[in-house]
Formats: C-alpha cells, structure tokens, sequence
C-alpha cells in the first residue's frame, strides 16, 4: 500500500513514521511530504533513507492513503487535492473534525461509521481520543448524563517550539523562544488554545463537541477546564461523570479491565494511579483512582492518562487506517501483514 505521511518532518509525522512500522503497517511505498521549507530533507523508515517531496509531488504520487500532520489551513487546501485522487485522507488537525459528513473517529468508539465513500477522515483531538476511550465502556453500560472534565497537558501538545521553550527555561537561559505567554517550567497554565467569546478556550470547546459527536450523543452535558503543565509528553485528565444506573467501583473496574484500549491502574493502597510517566511511549490509555463521588448520587471520579503524541495522535490515525483494510474498504497486498491489535 502507498501511504504519505504529510508533516513528515513535524513531531506528530514523526511518531507517525515510528507507529506505522511497530505496527507493521503494509507499506509498499513511503511518499514523506511537507512544507517547502522540508523538501529536500532525508528521513528514515525501516532502515531506508526517504527524501522529503512537495505537496505537488505528494498528490502526483497517487497514495492510497495520507496521514496529515500539517495543521489545519494546510488541511484544508490539500487534503481535497490528496482525496480527488482516490486516496483517502486521515486528517490529524481540526480542519474537518465538526463538518457534518466527515467522520471524527475513535477505532475503539466508533469505527463503524466509517465507509467506502469516506475520502476524508478527521482525527479527534488529543485529549478528547483518551477521554472517550475510558467513557464510552461507561456510558454503553451504565449511561452518563454528565461529564466534568479537567485536563493537564504536556507541553509537547503544542508542538517542538513549546517543548523548546520547557528545556530553555529549565537551563536557566536568559533569551527563551517563548511560545506560552508565561514560563512553562515550574509553572501551571490554564490556558490551552486561544480563548473564545464564552471564556472557554478553543481546546476546552473541542473536547465538548468532539465528545459528543464521537459518543453520538448530541445534547450530552460536557464542561472542560484545560490547564498546561510542565510535562513533556502524556497528558491527564480529571474526570467526573454521572450515571443514570447505580454501580459501585468494582462493576466500572471490571467494565474497563474488559474494554479495548484501556490499561486499568487502581490500586492506591498500593501507590498505583496513571501518570504520565507510564504511559510516556505506550498506546493504551491509563485510568485510574475510580471512586465514587460522595458528594452527589451515581457520580464518580476517574483519572485518565495516555500519550498525547500516540494514541492521541500518530496510533491513533494509524488506527484509523487498520481498521479500514480490516472492513475491505481499503485493500492491502496481504492481510496477514496488518496489526490490527487494540493494546
């Protein structure tokens, strides 16, 4: 199979090239595209040397399939132009995510609303991919009314200038390429993406439509509280949900043991909660600290981790994909090369 990986130098395209070949992805031909300023450059897949070609040649290559990392007004100009020629587009920005008829997709939520006719394929947001990863199993099961979210980002969300920022400020050094508006290291911001006419930022907003039309459910009561922290990579959330059936902690415990995706981590007697550090190059998303809420009825808490850059990003278009070639809507040379494993 032909597959462009479009941003291939960025960190997103990066992981994306690591992913698609832990994974054994049925490659046949690696076309690497990016900006112009890129083209040119050598990167490395499978041992072999690739060079960077434009977008121009990147559509003249005719892949079967585009994982795109390039941001959102790059997506919005190319990924037509990759989709007009058969190809089909997994877009990684938020260029498409809420347009009626492109599917926002979670392999492990909501992989059945993709089709043949699906030429482009949104990405969900980082932090909205592990949130709906650990509620969906819930919500099957149990059905939320509410979700109260906090989340606490990893610098490396925002992209390698921010995670420049982190190691100049942790260096001492006087010039620093700012990227936040204040220092990042020994610092907490509750500030995440550009803030909008409600007070929310866009990111908080995000991970409130996202979820709701991921989950399939509309009207869903969703409020999101977005804070960056001093983390290189993982990000967690805070989460509080209310439930329409009583349950007790053993009965989520086991739902989500159970559950494709997840890795249940629970045992605060004994130290173990998710953090970052866990899942710092791992696919799963981490829950933890799951206890009920005793201010309120069918409430609970969790504590939800996973690697922003992975499954919140590059594993999961990656994802993406498998699933597609699983279905026969994309067809591989020999479908025993494809993994297709939920870890």
């Amino acid at each position: 199979m032909k597959v462009a990986v479009v941003g291939a130098t960025g960190m997103v395209g990066q992981m994306m090239l690591k992913v698609l070949e832990e994974r054994a992805f049925p490659v046949s031909a690696l076309i690497p595209v990016a900006s112009i300023h890129s083209v040119g450059k050598d990167i490395t897949f499978r041992g072999e040397t690739y060079t960077v070609v434009s977008m121009e040649d990147g559509v003249a290559a005719h892949p079967d399939i585009a994982l795109f990392s390039a941001g959102g007004s790059v997506s919005k100009e190319w990924a037509p132009a990759f989709a007009a020629t058969g190809c089909v587009v997994i877009d990684n920005s938020s260029a498409w995510r809420m347009e009626e008829n492109i599917p926002l997709v979670v392999p492990e939520v909501n992989s059945d609303t993709l089709t043949a006719e699906d030429k482009i394929i949104a990405n969900p947001n980082c932090s909205t991919i592990q949130l709906v990863v650990a509620l969906q199993p819930i919500h099957q099961q149990f059905g939320i009314q509410r979700i109260i979210v906090s989340t606490y980002q990893a610098v490396s969300g925002t992209g390698m200038k921010a995670v420049q920022q982190y190691y100049e400020e942790a260096r001492g050094e006087q010039e620093v390429s700012r990227v936040y508006h204040y220092p990042i290291y020994a610092n907490v911001i509750p500030h995440c993406d550009v803030f909008l006419d409600n007070d929310y930022t866009k990111e908080e907003m995000k991970l409130v439509h996202e979820t709701r039309k991921i989950m399939r459910v509309p009207d869903m009561p969703v409020t999101a509280t977005a804070v960056r922290v001093p983390v290189i990579a993982g990000h967690s959330e805070s989460v509080n949900i209310e439930l329409s059936k009583d349950t007790d902690a053993d009965g989520i415990r086991s739902l989500l043991e159970k559950a494709p995706g997840i890795k249940v981590y629970d045992d605060p007697g004994d130290n173990k909660y998710p953090m970052p550090g866990l899942a710092d190059g791992r696919d799963a998303v981490w829950v933890g600290r799951i206890r009920k809420d005793e201010s309120r009825d069918r409430c609970w808490n969790l504590f939800v981790v996973a690697d922003n850059l992975r499954k919140g990003a590059a594993t999961n278009a990656v994802q993406i994909a498998e699933h597609l070639i699983e279905k026969g809507i994309l067809k591989a040379e020999k479908q025993s090369d494809i993994a297709v494993s939920e870890q």
